[in-house]
This record gives structure tokens, sequence and C-alpha cells, in this order.
């Protein structure tokens, strides 16, 4: 049998025989499943390093779902929420109030949040300091004989 009929035959019954094939060569003889595997891969036998159809409506679907995402997020981000008009002037204003003093209630709050956390980080270092000025006054404990 030469190869070019074992080839064809093997493409007959497709990927599960390749990989059969593949496992086989590996067990017998791993230089030859190594060559095996350099081919179905140079050769595109087993089609999934390809640019198929499939593979490609996948990429654009996920790629609308982010896209879809971060339209989401820029609307409600506190620099670009461009939101849309709901048809009624006074609803939007007041939408448009609301949000802007939400945000402003959040840098105040994170704000504050510094704050402590500097408030907590001066006393921290103030009482390092504290026992570290005390341990420097006390006498040195006398060495060990």
């Amino acid at each position: 049998m030469s190869a070019a009929t074992l080839i064809e035959k093997l493409d007959d019954h497709g990927k599960p025989a390749w990989i059969a094939l593949l496992v086989f060569s590996f067990v017998v003889f791993w230089p030859a499943g190594l060559a095996l595997l350099a081919y179905l891969i140079w050769s595109g036998r087993m089609g999934c390093w390809g640019h198929s159809d499939r593979w490609q409506a996948r990429m654009d679907r996920l790629q609308a779902k982010m896209d879809r995402m971060h339209e989401k997020a820029s609307r409600w981000s506190g620099r670009h929420h461009q939101l849309r008009t709901s048809g009624n002037r006074a609803f939007d204003d007041y939408r448009e109030e609301t949000l802007r003093r939400l945000e402003d209630e959040q840098r105040e709050f994170f704000d504050f949040l510094e704050r402590l956390r500097h408030a907590k980080d001066k006393q921290e270092f103030d009482q390092f300091m504290s026992e570290r000025g005390r341990r420097r006054d006390e006498p040195a404990p006398p060495p060990a004989a």
C-alpha cells in the first residue's frame, strides 16, 4: 500500500483516524509521531489552525459582544455618560442632575477614604517612631558570654 492511498483512506475516515494514527505512532516510535504531528499541522489536515467560517463567525460574535459591553460601560462611566434622551426634557434634566450629584458624592466619599488611609498611615508611622525612640533610650542588654 502506498503512502498516497493510506492518506486517502485516513482522509475518508476523518480526524479520528488521523488522531488514532498519531497516538499509535507516538506509542510505537516517538520520532515518527513527532513527524506525523508536523505533517498534520503543515498540511492543515486537522483544520483547527485554519480560519474556517465557523471560527470567523464565532470571533465576530465575540467582537460584537465586547463592543456592546464597551458601549454600556462608557455610557455609564462618570466621564462619558452620554445618555439617550427619553423625549421628556424635565425627566432628562432631573436624571442629569441626579447623576451629577451621585458622582459628586462618590468623589467626596473617595476623598474621605483617602483622608482616612492617610490618617491611619500617619498614626502607624508615629507609633513606629515612638517605639523606635524608646528602644534607643533603653540601655543595651549585656552581651552573652
